[in-house]
């Protein structure tokens, strides 16, 4: 893949996304959200291909990734008016979709066009399949990992916006803002384990499930940033004082230090 066709991406994103804006702004700030996840996740592709030393030409399709990987929250957004999955589509597959009635990824070479698709639809999964290897095994956790690190900057800054003025918080909240977390959420992340979204009843679900991602993360540069910018422990600064959520908090924290040192 050449810079100019990555530049060509760039500029078919900013005309497709600009097509999803008008009167309403609920759905507007909805999707600006959106559009700027989006842009921040390409940043955080570049920053992981760096750090992992990777040619030029993997770095471009990395890029890619990242630029295409949630293409179809647009249209999500605008016909269901939420990004929960359960409640509407699955918005990977929608991105797949998107791709390729448009064909924006004809002029790429079958192959990487395959990795750049298998990547897309790989990155929200709860779980990466058993049987990935080589480049597409990389994009994958790669792409997975710079979406996660981008979501802690937004969830953080949304969660002190809507803690400051919960009745003009202008984005959506998917759960409800109960005062309690469930057992079953807190049981799976101080044992290490992946939440699914269908166990969240809360708000507070929501931020367990955030915090657990910690265990899912692929690469260590991932876990210095996570750490460097302190997302965790603003992250339990939105949750209730518990003994269960300091434990949470000890176990969590603890976690990526051994993985920090382990691997420095």
């Amino acid at each position: 893949m050449e810079t100019e066709q990555l530049e060509k991406f760039k500029a078919w994103f900013d005309d497709y996304v600009a097509g999803f804006y008008g009167d309403d702004p609920y759905v507007n700030a909805n999707l600006k959200l959106k559009e700027d996840h989006t842009r921040r996740t390409c940043a955080e592709m570049v920053y992981l291909a760096d750090e992992l030393a990777l040619p030029e030409n993997q770095k471009r399709i990395a890029e890619v990734i990242a630029l295409f990987h949630d293409i179809g929250r647009f249209t999500q957004f605008v016909k269901y008016r939420t990004y929960n999955d359960p409640r509407s589509e699955n918005h990977c597959l929608l991105g797949l979709d998107v791709l390729r009635q448009t064909n924006v990824l004809e002029p790429v070479a079958a192959e990487e066009r395959e990795l750049i698709e298998r990547a897309i639809e790989y990155h929200g999964i709860r779980e990466l399949p058993d049987d990935l290897d080589g480049q597409c095994l990389l994009f994958s956790k790669m792409i997975r990992d710079a979406d996660k690190l981008d979501v802690f900057y937004l969830t953080t800054e949304a969660y002190a916006r809507y803690a400051e003025n919960p009745d003009e918080f202008e984005l959506e909240v998917e759960l409800p803002d109960e005062p309690y977390c469930s057992p079953g959420v807190l049981e799976a992340v101080l044992a290490g384990r992946l939440v699914d979204y269908s166990e969240l009843r809360t708000l507070n679900d929501m931020k367990l499930l955030q915090l657990g991602w910690v265990y899912n993360v692929n690469f260590t540069p991932t876990l210095r940033r996570i750490q460097k910018q302190g997302f965790l422990k603003t992250l339990f600064g939105f949750l209730p004082n518990s003994e269960d959520i300091e434990n949470v908090k000890e176990k969590i924290l603890a976690y990526v230090d051994f993985r920090i040192e382990r691997d420095a």
